[in-house]
């Protein structure tokens, strides 16, 4: 039988080892935790930035520059969608926000964001659909989309065409005598 002394050596052996192991821990935890703080102080700073710079004028004038007669500086205030009017052709949006015009021009009802993801083969976790549903906002605020009830998203028809629905967008058929054509029995 061991004596309380060697015991009581044991213990404080391991006591000093499991001491040793935590302060290693805490030496790569504290590692961790500046490079953490470094990267969200890079991030408020960014934000900060931006939102000064977003402040500073509308959407559209922060880019362009009118001595050298083009774009100059950051490509901070670009607006991608441009507001609707009716002589507007879809191809002046980006090609992302064009599928999302012809998705839902094919589309017989308005759909919710995360059914559009799931049509375009875009990501349906939360956090993206939620950036998609973004979009979606902006494509009504600048007239291309409508929002039908909350987070339900339909094409803008055009003025006086009633609902843009596959039924409307397709060619009138020639009418069809009983018993002639596809689908007729003999």
């Amino acid at each position: 039988m061991a004596s309380w002394l060697e015991k009581l050596e044991r213990r404080e052996a391991a006591a000093r080892e499991q001491i040793v192991e935590l302060r290693a821990r805490i030496e790569e935890l504290s590692g961790r935790l500046a490079e953490q703080e470094e990267v969200l102080s890079r991030l408020e700073i960014t934000r900060e930035t931006m939102s000064e710079l977003l402040d500073d004028g509308d959407d559209e004038g922060a880019v362009t520059g009118v001595e050298s007669g083009g774009p100059v500086g950051s490509p901070v205030g670009v607006r991608l969608i441009p507001d609707w009017s009716p002589e507007s052709e879809v191809s002046v949006l980006p090609r992302a926000y064009q599928d999302i015009v012809e998705v839902l021009g094919d589309a017989v009802h308005p759909l919710r964001a995360h059914q559009l993801c799931s049509v375009l083969g875009l990501s349906t976790d939360k956090s993206k659909v939620e950036g998609f549903r973004s979009k979606l906002k902006r494509m009504v605020e600048r007239g291309w989309l409508t929002e039908a009830e909350p987070g339900l998203f339909a094409v803008r028809s055009a003025p006086g065409t009633g609902p843009r629905t596959p039924e409307h967008n397709r060619p009138p058929q020639p009418l069809r005598r009983a018993g002639e054509g596809p689908g007729s029995r003999p």
